[in-house]
């Protein structure tokens, strides 16, 4: 049961860190101006937290492997390879389902982007996403790791609730708008 609650735990903090990443791409990057970039009501988008669980569930067994001196610089390339298809596939089946749910999906611009797939995937974010999958996995997923296990077991259960009840509620929201 510890597992499932640091997992849904991972789930919502990497969620909201996907929010943050998309906002400030808005406006600092791309200087838009602020939307919420998610699907949801609240400050955090799913797509990034189920990235960061395939990402856990994918690469976990490889990032703890020991190997060979000739492979350090081998598996790094293969994490981002692995974390970039595996970030451009959820991407894909995610503005599928969300245009079946909502009738549109957030990332249209994509189409703007020279190598593009239906203005639903393009290679400049998917390339993001790979890099974006070795910082986690090298850097924040340790960190967060310690953090959550540092917790008592009642503080992590309760706050495993309170994030399930949150998103549950947020969900029925946008589903019987």
């Amino acid at each position: 049961m510890e597992a499932v609650q640091s997992y849904v735990l991972y789930f919502f903090f990497y969620s909201m860190l996907g929010w943050l990443y998309e906002v400030f791409l808005e406006v600092v990057v791309y200087r838009w101006g602020f939307t919420n970039r998610g699907v949801l009501l609240g400050p955090y988008c799913p797509v990034y937290g189920v990235g960061a669980l395939v990402f856990l569930l994918a690469f976990s067994r490889l990032m703890a492997k020991r190997e060979p001196a000739w492979f350090r610089w081998v598996k790094p390339v293969l994490v981002f390879l692995g974390c970039m298809i595996a970030a451009t596939a959820i991407e894909l089946a995610t503005s599928y389902l969300l245009e079946a749910l909502t009738g549109a999906w957030p990332w249209q611009t994509y189409r703007d982007y020279a190598i593009n797939f239906e203005g639903r995937i393009a290679l400049s974010p998917s390339i993001r996403f790979g890099l974006g999958g070795l910082l986690f996995l090298y850097v924040l997923q340790p960190l967060f790791h310690r953090l959550v296990h540092s917790l008592s077991p009642r503080v992590r259960r309760g706050a495993c609730i309170a994030v399930l009840v949150l998103l549950a509620v947020d969900c029925a929201v946008l589903l019987f708008r």
